[in-house]
């Protein structure tokens, strides 16, 4: 299954944050923001940090590629 995370670059955007930002954010590390970048998979757990940290959900940071 193939996502993509064009939905959180967007949204990083539109609220004026860099990734650097949102890796403070939620605390997460390069390695995941390269996989983020790449639109390769990260765990559930990674996910929810970033929804918490930009107070948003899942459908609101990626979608999902069929």
């Amino acid at each position: 299954m193939k996502v993509s995370y064009k939905k959180l670059w967007k949204l990083l955007i539109d609220r004026e944050l860099k990734k650097k930002d949102l890796m403070q954010m939620a605390n997460v590390s390069n390695y995941t923001m390269n996989r983020l970048v790449n639109d390769e998979n990260v765990n559930a757990e990674t996910l929810a940090k970033i929804c918490n940290a930009l107070n948003c959900g899942f459908d609101d940071i990626m979608d999902v590629i069929k």
